[in-house]
C-alpha cells in the first residue's frame, strides 16, 4: 500500500507549477507522455462509495473502469479497478474487462458485477475524463502526477452521452510513494509550497453534476 498526498490548487498557474515541479531538488523527470485518462465509477443504490468518502470512513472501496486515451465512445483495453484505502494507506486491485461501446453501459457494467459479487448491484454513475503528466525522481520512490482539464458526466441523471459540460478549473497535484519511504518525505513536500487536501474526483464530480 502506499502514501497519496494530494494537492488541489486554484491560485497557480500551470506554468508556475510546471517551473515548482522542475525546479525540485530531487530533481523530478518527465516518466511518460502525457495522456488522457477516461473513467466510469460505479457505485450502489444508496451511493456507499460516496456517503463512506464524505462521511470519512477510515476503511472504504472504490469501483471504476478506466481506459486511456482520446477515444470516449469505443473503449480498448480498459480496466476494473477496485480502489481500497486504510487510514492515509491506499492501493488497488486491477482487472482486465473486454472492450465496449460508451453507448452500452449496461455491457460493462454486467461484467463490474460478475468480477465483484456485491450484496448490491453497482451501477455507473459518473464518466469522468482528464489529462494527466507524470514525473518521478531518478530512484522512482517518489512519483508526481499533474491533471488538468477535469471534465464530468453524470451517468445517473443520463446514460446518454454526447459531449461533456461540467468541468472543473482547478488542477491536481498528487504525490505518491511507498509507506517505507515515509521516512524520507520531509525532503520532497519542503519544497512543494501547495496546500495539503482532500481531493476526490469521484465526489467531486458527482457534486457538480447533481
Amino acid at each position: 500500500m502506499r502514501f497519496e498526498r494530494k494537492y488541489r490548487i486554484d491560485n497557480l498557474s500551470m506554468y508556475h507549477i510546471m517551473q515548482i515541479i522542475k525546479s525540485h531538488p530531487a530533481s523530478f523527470y518527465k516518466l511518460y507522455p502525457n495522456r488522457t485518462v477516461n473513467n466510469i465509477y460505479f457505485d450502489t443504490p444508496n451511493m456507499t462509495c460516496l456517503n463512506d468518502n464524505l462521511m470519512g470512513i477510515n476503511i472504504r472501496k472504490k469501483y471504476r473502469v478506466r481506459w486511456y486515451g482520446d477515444d470516449i465512445n469505443t473503449i480498448n483495453s480498459p480496466n476494473l479497478e477496485i480502489k481500497y484505502k486504510k487510514n492515509e494507506l491506499g492501493g488497488k486491485t486491477i482487472f482486465p474487462v473486454n472492450s465496449f461501446l460508451l453507448s452500452n453501459v449496461k455491457e460493462i457494467q454486467q461484467q463490474v458485477n460478475t468480477i465483484i459479487p456485491h450484496q448490491h448491484t453497482l451501477q455507473p454513475t459518473l464518466l469522468n475524463s482528464y489529462n494527466r503528466s507524470y514525473w518521478g525522481t531518478k530512484d522512482l520512490k517518489f512519483r508526481i502526477t499533474i491533471d488538468t482539464d477535469l471534465r464530468f458526466h453524470s451517468l445517473i441523471h443520463s446514460r446518454n452521452f454526447f459531449k461533456y459540460i461540467n468541468t472543473d478549473k482547478v488542477v491536481i497535484v498528487e504525490l505518491k510513494y511507498e509507506k517505507a519511504d515515509e521516512k524520507e518525505i520531509k525532503r520532497i513536500t519542503s519544497f512543494l509550497p501547495f496546500r495539503l487536501s482532500k481531493n476526490s474526483k469521484y465526489v467531486n464530480g458527482i457534486m457538480i453534476t447533481k
